[in-house]
C-alpha cells in the first residue's frame, strides 16, 4: 500500500550528535472539588531557555510522551520549541528543563500519502499550529496540518497511549527507531510482530545516557493491514555505526476513523515491557487512561490549595494560580520510575534487581535538585522521597560510588560534587530512611568522599581545596565537596561515628581555602596557593562551574556564619548581597547560562538560588522581600518563555513552589526552612496523616507586602526560620504583613 521507498528516504541519516494550557470544565471524580489541572499548563517553559516539554505524564512516570520538533540544537533540547511550526514524532522518553539532547526514544509518527519529507534531520512531518494544540496535565493534543490528523496523548506509569484520529484515505503509522536528536544516536534495533495487533523491539542507543536499552510493546486498537519493514544503516560523528529498524503499518481510513496505540516500557527485556503492557495498558479505552492519568495529578496538586484573593484583578490572580500549579506540576516530572511493574530494573553493575516493597527510581539531576526539589518532596510526599534516596543508594552500592547525573541506569557523571549525599542524608535525619541501610549509607559516602582518583579528590584532601590546572570547575569542585562533607558528617555524627564527623566537619571548612581576602571572593587557586592576579569576579572561566565568582560567593550553605566572619561581619556580609543584586560589568558578555538577571545574580542558574534569603542574617530583611517578590512576580510568568533559566529537572519550580508559600531551604540538610514572603493570602499544605500546615498572610496585598512579625501556631515566633517537624506537625505559621514605611 505504501511507498515504501518514500519513507526510507525520508528516515535515512536522522542520527546527529551535537498557548493556553487546556482546562477541563469538569470538576473532579469527587463532588465539588476544584479540578486543579485546568492550572496546569506545560507550554509555560517551552520558549526560551526552560527547555521544558508539553507532552503527557504522570507524576514521576517513566512514560514522558511528547511531540518532537524533529530538528536538533540547543533551544530543541527536551524535543520541543514553541517556535517550531513542525512535528516529526511523538516520542516516549524526555528530559525536562535541562541542558543535555538525550532520551526520544520509540518515536511514532501518523501519516496519510502523500508523505511531507524535510531534507536532513527532520524526515517525514507535518506542519502544525498553537492554535490547534492543548496541553494539560496529561494530557496532550495537536492537528497535524498537513495530514488533516488529530493526535491525543496520556500515559500511566510505565505506559504511552496515543489517539490519532484519520481523515479518508491511505493512512499509516510510521515506527521509527533510527529517530534521533542531538547527544542520541540508535546503535542497535529490533521491531517483531507478535500478532495482529501487537509488536515488540528494542531501540539500544548512546550518548548522554551511555548503553541506554529501552524495550517496548506496542498494541494498537485494530489489526494492521500492512506492515513493511526497513533497516536504516546510521554512523554518527565519532564514527560508531548502528542499524535504526523501522516499521510502516498501513490502514485504509475512513473519515474520522480512530485509532489507539498503547506502549509501554521497560528497561529490562521485551518480556517486561510485554508485562507491564499487560499490567497498566490492557485496555484501548482512551479516555478511561485520560482521566486516570488527571486524577493522579489532582491526588498531587490538591496537596497545596491556595487563596489569590490578595490579587484583585481577576486575570492577574488567575496567572497567579497557573504559574504556582504549573510549578508544582514541573517539580514532579522528575526524578522517573526505573523498574517494571513486578519491581526489577537494571543496575550499572549490569545485572538486574528487584525493587521489593519500594520503587526504583532514575533522572536525578542532582547539582540542581538537591537544594529544593527533594527537600520538597520530603514534605508533600515522603514515602516517594524515602524511596529516591533509597534507589540512589542501592545505585552507589551497585556502581560502587554515589552516583552524580544518574539516568536509565547509567551514570552520566554530568556536573560536580557528590550530591546524593545531601538526598540520602536529608531522608535519613527525617525519619525517612527506614528503607535504607544508614550505615552501609554511610560507608558509600565516606568511599566516595575519600576516593582519591575520582575529580581531584586526591588534592582536595591532600591540599584543602582543589587546584587549577587539571579538569577544570576547580574553586566550584572545592565549595562542592565542603557542603557534601558538612552532609556526611552530620549522619555520621547521628549514627555516632566520632571519628567520622570530626574529619568530615574539618573538611567542610575547606571552602575557606578558596577566599581570597584580597578581595572577598572565593577564586580559583593554583598547586602552589597563589591566587590569579588582576582576578574579575564577573569574568566566567573554567575554573568556576557555569557561573561567575559573585554567583558562586554564598555558596557556603552549611556555615554562613562562618562565611559573615569571611568577609568582615554582618555590615560588609550585607554590602556584598546589595552588590550582587545591583553590579552590572557591560564588558562582559553573559553565556546562555546566565539568564535572569539581577545584577549579578542569575536566577536561571542554581548556585545563588538561596541568596535571597540571606538578608535574613542582615538588620534589612526587607530587602530580601523586594528581590523575592521581584523574582517571583518578574521572572516567572504564565507565558511559553515564564521560566527563566533550565528548569533542571524541576528544580526552577520548586524554588517558586517553596517561596511563594513563604520559606526556603537554603541548608538543604539542617531541617530549617529560612521564612522569605508569601505570595498568597492563604495556603494549605497536606503533610500526611490528615495533619495540614496552614500559611496565612490576612492582610497581604500589593503594598503590604514585607513581613512584620510571625506567628507561629498562635505565638510570636523570634526567629527567621521554621523547622521540618513544625511543619510535619501540622498547624499554622501567619504573616504580618506591612508596608516598606512600617518595617524599615
Amino acid at each position: 500500500m505504501i511507498a515504501m521507498g518514500a519513507v526510507m528516504a525520508a528516515v535515512a541519516g536522522v542520527c546527529l550528535l551535537a498557548v493556553v494550557s487546556g482546562c477541563s470544565s469538569k470538576s473532579g471524580s469527587e463532588q465539588g472539588v476544584e479540578d486543579l489541572t485546568c492550572y496546569v499548563d506545560p507550554m509555560i517553559g517551552t520558549d526560551f531557555t526552560g527547555n521544558t516539554y508539553p507532552g503527557a505524564q504522570v507524576p514521576f512516570g517513566m512514560v514522558q510522551l511528547s511531540p518532537d520538533n524533529g530538528l536538533p540544537g540547543w533551544d530543541r533540547i527536551s524535543g520541543y520549541f514553541y517556535p517550531d511550526s513542525t512535528i516529526a514524532g511523538f516520542s516516549h522518553t524526555h528530559l525536562s528543563g535541562t541542558g543535555a539532547g538525550d532520551l526520544y526514544d520509540v518515536s511514532f509518527m501518523p501519516v496519510r500519502m502523500p508523505l511531507i519529507v524535510g531534507e536532513g534531520p527532520l524526515g517525514v512531518h507535518s506542519r502544525f499550529s498553537h492554535k490547534k494544540e492543548e496541553a494539560t496535565a496529561g494530557y496532550y493534543r495537536v492537528h497535524l496540518d498537513d495530514y488533516d490528523i488529530d493526535v491525543e496523548l496520556t500515559a500511566t506509569d510505565r505506559c504511552g497511549i496515543q489517539r490519532y484520529t484519520f481523515p479518508k484515505g491511505e493512512s499509516a503509522v510510521i515506527l521509527n527507531l533510527a529517530k534521533a536528536m542531538n547527544w542520541d544516536c540508535t546503535i542497535d534495533s529490533h521491531i517483531e510482530v507478535v500478532d495482529s495487533v501487537t509488536v515488540a523491539g528494542y531501540r539500544f542507543s548512546d550518548g548522554w545516557a551511555r548503553n541506554q536499552k529501552v524495550y517496548f510493546a506496542t498494541r494498537f486498537s485494530k489489526p494492521f493491514q500492512s506492515v513493511a519493514f526497513e533497516n536504516v544503516e546510521i554512523q554518527n560523528d565519532h564514527g560508531d555505526r548502528g542499524v535504526g529498524r523501522v516499521a510502516t503499518f498501513g490502514y485504509d481510513t475512513d473519515e474520522g476513523e480512530r485509532l489507539v496505540v498503547v506502549t509501554a516500557l521497560s528497561p529490562t527485556g521485551l518480556d517486561g515491557a510485554l508485562a507491564n503492557l499487560k499490567a497498566e495498558g490492557a485496555s484501548d479505552d482512551f479516555e478511561g487512561y485520560h482521566e486516570a492519568a488527571r486524577e493522579r495529578w489532582n491526588d498531587e496538586l490538591r496537596k497545596v490549595m491556595v487563596d489569590v484573593s490578595n490579587v484583585t484583578d481577576v486575570r492577574e490572580a488567575d496567572a497567579r494560580k497557573r504559574v504556582f500549579y504549573t510549578a508544582m506540576y514541573h517539580s514532579m516530572l522528575a526524578p522517573t520510575i526505573y523498574c517494571d511493574a513486578n519491581g526489577d530494573y537494571p543496575g550499572p553493575d549490569g545485572k538486574v534487581h528487584k525493587a521489593d516493597g519500594w520503587t526504583n527510581y532514575s533522572t536525578f539531576s542532582l547539582w540542581d535538585t538537591y537544594r529544593a526539589s527533594h527537600p520538597l518532596f520530603t514534605i508533600l510526599d515522603p514515602d516517594r522521597a524515602a524511596d529516591m534516596a533509597k534507589s540512589l543508594t542501592e545505585f552507589g552500592l551497585q556502581l560502587g560510588r554515589l552516583p552524580v547525573w544518574n539516568m536509565w541506569g547509567s551514570e552520566t557523571d554530568m556536573m560536580i560534587g557528590y550530591h546524593s549525599a545531601p538526598v540520602i542524608v536529608d531522608a535519613i535525619l527525617k525519619g525517612l530512611g527506614g528503607k535504607i541501610d544508614a550505615e552501609k549509607a554511610l560507608d558509600l559516602c565516606v568511599a566516595t568522599a575519600r576516593k582519591g582518583d575520582y575529580r581531584q579528590l586526591d588534592d582536595y584532601m591532600r591540599m584543602g581545596y582543589v587546584p587549577t590546572g587539571k579538569d577544570g570547575w576547580s574553586m566550584s569542585k572545592t565549595l562542592e565537596y565542603a557542603f557534601d562533607d558538612y552532609c556526611i558528617a552530620q549522619l555520621a555524627l547521628k549514627l555516632g561515628k566520632q571519628d567520622i564527623y570530626e574529619e568530615f566537619m574539618t573538611r567542610a571548612a575547606n571552602y575557606t581555602n578558596t577566599f581570597n581576602p584580597a578581595t572577598g571572593f572565593f577564586e580559583p587557586r593554583d598547586s602552589k596557593g597563589g591566587f590569579e592576579v588582576g582576578f574579575v569576579p564577573e569574568a566566567y572561566v573554567e575554573d568556576i562551574c557555569e557561573s561567575n565568582a559573585w554567583q558562586y560567593l554564598f555558596s557556603v550553605q552549611h556555615d554562613l556564619t562562618g562565611l559573615m566572619k569571611l568577609m568582615g561581619g554582618k555590615v560588609h556580609f550585607e554590602a556584598k548581597l546589595d552588590s550582587m543584586f545591583t553590579y552590572v560589568n557591560p564588558d562582559i558578555e553573559l553565556p546562555i547560562f546566565s539568564t535572569g538577571m539581577l545584577g549579578q545574580y542569575a536566577h536561571g542558574n542554581e548556585p545563588g538560588h538561596h541568596a535571597a534569603y540571606l538578608y535574613n542574617l542582615t538588620d534589612n530583611r526587607w530587602k530580601g522581600a523586594d528581590k523575592l517578590y521581584e523574582i517571583m512576580t518578574k521572572l516567572y510568568t504564565e507565558n511559553p518563555d515564564g521560566i527563566c533559566g533550565n528548569d533542571d529537572c524541576g528544580q526552577m519550580s520548586a524554588w517558586y513552589v517553596f517561596s511563594s508559600l513563604g520559606f526556603y531551604p537554603v541548608n538543604p540538610v539542617g531541617g530549617e526552612y529560612e521564612l522569605g514572603i508569601p505570595m498568597f493570602r492563604e495556603a494549605s499544605v497536606a503533610v500526611g496523616g490528615g495533619r495540614m500546615f496552614v500559611v496565612k498572610a490576612p492582610e497581604l496585598s500589593e503594598n503590604k507586602r514585607y513581613v512584620k512579625s510571625v506567628k507561629l501556631n498562635g505565638k510570636p515566633l523570634d526567629r527567621t526560620f521554621i523547622t521540618h517537624e513544625e511543619i510535619m506537625a501540622g498547624g499554622g505559621l501567619e504573616f504580618e504583613m506591612a508596608t516598606l514605611a512600617d518595617v524599615k
